[in-house]
């Protein structure tokens, strides 16, 4: 029998590993290698393949929002979560540019509290960005924001690194992290090269009823 998800009134969290303000700074000094300045190929890839069309889609620790934007262009209803000043500001002025219509909210991640379920989830470097001791409550809230039967497009992060961010999500980990109890994982793995020199094996998961 599948175990029911996580009641979202007992999903939200404080996230005491992140701090805004060293976010913040990544982005004045320009440390933020993650952002490949456009929307990643294995965002397209998906759209060409119909592995989703529009829907009400989350994009949680979204940067500057090129997936937002690609998204929002292709006539998805986006709502983009981020913490820092520098990432929200950018996306709102790209917003306003040019005239699209999504929503942007700057939180930390692990109080969001959605008015309703997502139809999907686009991940990217949001896991790779949070501390493994708080992996367990993140794949919870994902349970939270979502419906049964919602899409989750995860592009996880292969590094090398013994130390993070980026912490690296290797696929035996995320197996474990996405249990078969709660999501199915498509056969599809793909490897998407990454600017860092670094590389993210791209999975199309489908949460479980129950």
């Amino acid at each position: 029998m599948t175990p029911a998800p996580p009641n979202p009134r007992t999903c939200c969290a404080t996230n005491d590993k992140v701090s805004q303000a060293a976010w913040q700074q990544r982005y004045i000094e320009g440390a933020i290698g993650w952002d490949r300045g456009k929307p990643s190929p294995q965002l397209h890839k998906w759209l060409a393949d119909e592995a989703i069309e529009p829907c009400r889609i989350l994009i949680p620790g979204c940067g500057r929002g090129h997936e937002v934007i690609a998204l929002a262009e292709r006539e998805f209803s986006v709502t983009g979560i981020d913490f820092a000043d520098s990432a929200i500001t950018y996306l709102r002025r790209e917003q306003r540019l040019r005239k699209l219509q999504f929503d942007i909210i700057q939180t930390d991640l692990f109080a969001y509290q959605p008015s309703e379920p997502f139809d999907a989830v686009y991940e990217q470097t949001c896991l790779c960005a949070i501390d493994p001791s708080q992996w367990e409550t993140y794949e919870q809230l994902l349970c939270c924001w979502t419906k049964p039967g919602a899409t989750l497009l995860a592009s996880f992060m292969q590094s090398d690194a013994s130390e993070g961010p980026p912490f690296s999500c290797d696929l035996k980990s995320m197996r474990q992290l996405f249990p078969a109890s709660r999501w199915h994982w498509h056969d599809t793995i793909d490897r998407v090269e990454h600017p860092t020199g670094m590389h993210e094996l791209a999975c199309r998961l489908t949460r479980n009823s129950g």
